[in-house]
């Protein structure tokens, strides 16, 4: 519940950052065209979010047929989840990594890279499948989805407000205070949007490590995959900063600034807690 309340939080604070940005563009009617384009934005992103992250990533749809164990796995799992049978997906790349993506549990479709079917065992598979499978029950694809969405929208909106400032003084409004409040706007307002989603991506990976042991019935699966993640996560070719809050762990390289904008908590603590577990 914790998590939960903090997600609402978290998008409040979004939406609060887009509303001042459009206020000071435009005043009242300026606070409203932004809320209209972060709207316009998230519907897009709710129809085709798993169309662009499956072109993204290069994740191909595999069939029963072509990978049996794969299918056989979730199949069992999705029944332990009361969830519909999502689409299975493989990224040919080496670096173990999963993800899932859709709009809702009926659209819903769950990817692997290769370098995952290699590496895990059948019970470390389903720890890592019953966790992607709790951020389909949870909705996270629609909830990270739509942070990033806000995310975009705001950074859009952060470069208006800078042409804005400068053209204002020409105008007659705002003067230097405005330029300096449009420049301050557009330098400080993405990195705070980046924060805010990076903790949502943050708040809602302890939920699903959480489900993910419901749905397995045991948390060691997952605690035994993180465990040979933590020492063999290397970047995934295809994945980009939209669809990292996405993987079970981050697929990007690790920058100096990784822990402030990190999309994932760390893997020892994730570990730790699922250890700690009794279902």
């Amino acid at each position: 519940m914790g998590n939960n309340i903090k997600t609402v939080m978290l998008f409040a604070l979004l939406t609060g950052v887009v509303m001042l940005i459009g206020q000071l563009v435009g005043g009242h009617a300026g606070m409203m065209v932004a809320l209209v384009i972060a709207l316009f934005m998230n519907a897009g992103a709710y129809w085709f979010s798993a169309s662009l992250v499956l072109a993204q990533t290069r994740a191909r749809v595999v069939s029963p047929q072509e990978a049996p164990e794969l299918h056989q796995i979730v199949s069992h799992l999705a029944q332990n989840a009361g969830l519909p049978m999502p689409r299975l997906a493989i990224v040919e790349d080496p670096s173990p990594n999963a993800f899932a993506t859709g709009r809702n549990p009926s659209h819903a479709v769950v990817a692997v890279t290769r370098g995952l079917l290699d590496m895990m065992d059948r019970e470390e598979l389903a720890g890592v499948l019953s966790h992607e499978l709790a951020h389909v029950k949870h909705r996270d694809i629609l909830i990270c989805s739509v942070a990033a969405t806000m995310a975009s929208a705001i950074m859009m909106l952060a470069s208006m407000a800078k042409f804005a400032a400068v053209l204002g003084p020409r105008r007659g409004r705002g003067g230097a205070g405005g330029l300096l409040t449009g420049l301050l706007l557009a330098l400080f307002a993405p990195v705070a949007a980046a924060l805010i989603q990076a903790a949502i991506s943050r708040s809602r990976e302890y939920l699903a490590d959480d489900e993910g042991a419901n749905i397995s019935q045991t948390p060691d699966y997952l605690a035994r995959a993180l465990e040979k993640l933590s020492g063999a996560s290397r970047p995934v070719a295809t994945a980009g900063p939209a669809t990292a809050p996405l993987f079970i762990v981050n697929p990007l390289a690790i920058s100096g600034l990784s822990n402030l904008f990190a999309t994932h908590p760390p893997l020892e603590e994730r570990i730790q807690r699922l250890r700690g577990l009794r279902l």
